[in-house]
């Protein structure tokens, strides 16, 4: 303390009573966040004990991380700290999110033992804002139902909720999935198969005056439950046992028909689809229920034969 009778600091009184280097304090004084209250008569800066409080805060504000315009902002009074520390926790949950994904892609890069090319293309899909992931699952859902106004409603809210994205903390399990759902669902290729699909039940609820709303999700279910019992009672696709448990369901429907549509909605890529869906939703291991449509496609196939 200077004896002027005062009680005002030199800067390296200041910097010996908090701790700091000169440095630091000349610095926010010149920027503007610790100004000096006063000058001596040889022009240097002093300061007194609001300085010293001042000083306090700024150092606290830095060390949570606030940038320079945050803190020169909290002391002119034009925001609260609570305000600044509000932005900066969203800010911070921000790059967490986006560290957490990181480190997801590098475990399944480790894992996987990828190329450089497949990493680069983990990395973009991955990394992606959760806005720009979004408008990836909703323009692929969109595009399936665009002018098919008949469609069940009950597919149609089925489809628009699996528009899933990666969740805060992905596993590199949830990684690799999403960035497969992610390449699988921009394939012209695929779109295509999907559409039919919904085309075949856009007709099926438009003609004669529609199916019940809900018959589209039931049905699929109840063949897999019965095709499942089917193949636990070692029925074969074509036995004569077999006819009768596709006639619980199908009722007087054509098999061909029925045949059509399954062998649409039944390929193998759908069977991913659905499996990356519940792998990224982190359900645990979708049932796909392969051999199951499959034992309804070759019972169909027998009877349309026949």
């Amino acid at each position: 303390m200077i004896d002027d009778g005062t009680g005002h600091l030199t800067i390296g009184e200041l910097a010996r009573a908090t701790g700091l280097t000169v440095r630091t304090i000349r610095y926010w004084s010149d920027v503007g966040a610790l100004p000096p209250v006063t000058r001596s008569s040889g022009g240097y800066r002093l300061y007194d004990a609001g300085s010293v409080a001042r000083l306090e805060l700024i150092r606290t504000l830095r060390e949570l991380g606030l940038g320079l315009d945050h803190v020169r902002a909290v002391l002119a009074g034009e925001t609260t700290v609570a305000e600044v520390a509000a932005a900066h926790v969203a800010a911070l949950d921000a790059q967490i999110r986006t560290l957490k994904v990181t480190r997801a892609v590098l475990s399944s890069v480790a894992r996987r033992g990828s190329t450089a090319e497949e990493m680069t293309l983990m990395n973009k899909l991955a990394r992606l804002s959760a806005a720009e992931r979004k408008r990836i699952m909703e323009e692929f859902v969109e595009e399936l139902f665009h002018g098919l106004d008949s469609v069940d409603p009950a597919i149609r809210d089925r489809m628009r909720a699996t528009a899933v994205d990666l969740p805060e903390d992905p596993t590199p399990e949830q990684v690799d999935a999403w960035v497969e759902l992610a390449e699988l669902v921009q394939d012209p290729e695929f779109r295509a198969q999907m559409r039919q699909v919904v085309e075949f039940n856009a007709a099926e609820q438009g003609g004669g005056g529609g199916a019940a709303a809900g018959r589209s999700t039931w049905f699929p279910m109840r063949l897999v439950q019965l095709a499942g019992e089917a193949r636990e009672r070692g029925i074969a696709p074509e036995a004569p046992e077999a006819e009768a448990i596709l006639r619980e369901v199908l009722g007087d429907g054509d098999p061909a028909v029925v045949l059509e549509r399954m062998e649409s909605a039944s390929n193998e890529r759908l069977a991913r689809y659905r499996e990356l869906l519940t792998t990224v939703k982190g359900a645990g291991p979708a049932a796909a229920h392969r051999e199951e449509f499959a034992w309804v496609v070759a019972a169909l196939r027998a009877r349309v034969a026949s």
